[in-house]
């Protein structure tokens, strides 16, 4: 009887030591999923930056611009 508890007592310590490295996986696989998800939104965030470049708003700063360096009459 006592073997077999001796042997029960080696399978749970056994059992729980597995536990704990697949819980310590999960919490380290937390982050690199969020990384890769993240590298994903980015590049598809950047996809059209590459086609239409900054030229749009540039256009619209200098119209803005131009618009305040206008002097106000009558005020």
């Amino acid at each position: 009887m006592g073997l077999a508890n001796l042997l029960i007592s080696q399978l749970r310590s056994l059992m729980w030591g597995w536990e704990v490295g697949m819980a310590a996986l999960a919490w380290l696989l937390i982050p690199l999923v969020a990384a890769v998800g993240a590298g994903l939104w980015g590049s598809w965030a950047n996809r059209t930056r590459k086609v239409r470049s900054d030229g749009p708003e540039l256009d619209g700063y200098a119209r803005f611009r131009e618009a305040m360096e206008k002097s106000h009459s009558g005020t």
